[in-house]
């Protein structure tokens, strides 16, 4: 007779409610009838060892939590600077939370590489406060990052391109992607977080959530490169009205970057429907029209409930557009960061670092590392 495991019916519960899952939806992937599951929850049956293994890796936890006594306290290991109506939101989902520790795990391994390479402090990070002029950190940053639409006559997704490597070529790991751990059943909701900032004097990471529309990434990517600046780490959401304090400023800056307010006020033009000022602007300043709105926004052109209905219809067409997944070495090295996919390529074609953790580090298959590597010089 099969022996039957001893969980706790409660962490069972709680394991797929935190999950996401119906009780279908687990007796599916397990595969029993669901009328199981609903007894095993209720105390009224136990599930086989097997099942139980199966359970814990549908519900994504360690094995061990199903014999709990009770469910495990979780917080997000950074300060949660997300707003809903003003209010924090009380808990993050779980693709949220495995997020952000994996993109700690990898900043801890770079910090170690780093280590061996006797690397110096980044003088940028945390050289302003939340309370310096916003004009001020702007001027910082554009002297550090070096990169100028005008003169290099960038529309507006090379724009987006140099800045990120520009952001790469100083030490910032930017991390990009729309899943949780390379899972593509665990998509990342843009309405739970844009992008988070992790601030390190050494490996300063920011992260941008591209489940949302490519055309307000950029203000994502300004917005948490802006943290790293004040030497702030958070989980941001973008919220305008609402925000804390450092949210605002970071905001503020990102802005003045994209879009300086004296320039801005002289472009817009008054006399004409606002939105009929997104094209010409856009123009102006290398941006989307969805950026521009959002400058709108920050500056009083237009209302909250506006920019809100605008930026709805151009999410609503992205995601009724979006497509396949893309290509797998350009996805694998966005949601890794360039520079650190490039440190642990080194290692394990080196020979320093097995190609097996190589490939755990980078959620990659180590039979793919080399032709990674191979992408990433071309």
């Amino acid at each position: 007779m099969t022996q039957a495991a001893l969980v706790n019916p409660t962490i069972l519960t709680w394991s797929r409610e935190r999950a996401g899952l119906s009780t279908e939806q687990v007796a599916k992937k397990l595969p029993v009838k669901p009328e199981s599951v609903k007894k095993w929850e209720a105390g009224e049956a136990k599930p086989t060892f097997l099942q139980a293994q199966k359970w814990a890796n549908v519900a994504h936890i360690p094995f061990g939590f199903l014999f709990l006594p009770k469910p495990p306290a979780e917080e997000l290991p950074l300060p949660d600077l997300r707003t809903v109506r003003g209010i924090a939101p009380e808990q993050p989902s779980l693709n949220l939370l495995d997020t952000v520790k994996d993109a700690i795990r990898k900043q801890d391994w770079y910090l170690e590489y780093l280590q061996d390479q006797q690397r110096e402090e980044l003088p940028f990070v945390g050289r302003f406060t939340p309370q310096s002029p916003v004009k001020a950190v702007v001027a910082d940053m554009r002297a550090t990052l070096g990169v100028n639409p005008d003169a290099a006559r960038l529309d507006y997704d090379k724009y987006s391109r140099a800045l990120i490597k520009a952001a790469e070529d100083v030490g910032v790991l930017v991390m990009r992607s729309g899943i949780a751990l390379g899972n593509t059943h665990r998509k990342l909701e843009v309405d739970e977080f844009r992008g988070f900032a992790i601030s390190n004097a050494y490996a300063p990471v920011v992260f941008i959530n591209s489940a949302d529309v490519p055309t307000a990434r950029l203000f994502t990517l300004m917005h948490e490169l802006a943290h790293i600046w004040i030497g702030s780490s958070g989980v941001s959401d973008g919220n305008t009205a609402a925000g804390r304090e450092e949210e605002r400023f970071c905001n503020a800056v990102a802005g003045e970057f994209l879009a300086p307010e004296d320039l801005f006020r002289a472009a817009w033009n008054a006399q004409i429907d606002w939105e009929d000022n997104l094209a010409p602007l856009s123009t102006r300043f290398h941006l989307s029209k969805l950026a521009i709105g959002r400058r709108a926004l920050d500056l009083r052109y237009i209302t909250q409930h506006q920019y809100s209905a605008y930026y709805r219809r151009v999410l609503k067409d992205f995601q009724d557009k979006e497509g396949g997944m893309g290509d797998y070495y350009r996805n694998a090295t966005a949601k890794n960061s360039a520079r650190l996919s490039r440190a642990v390529l080194n290692e394990a074609l080196s020979g320093r670092l097995l190609l097996r953790d190589a490939g755990l580090i980078l959620g990659v298959q180590p039979a793919k590392l080399r032709t990674l590597a191979n992408k990433l010089t071309e």
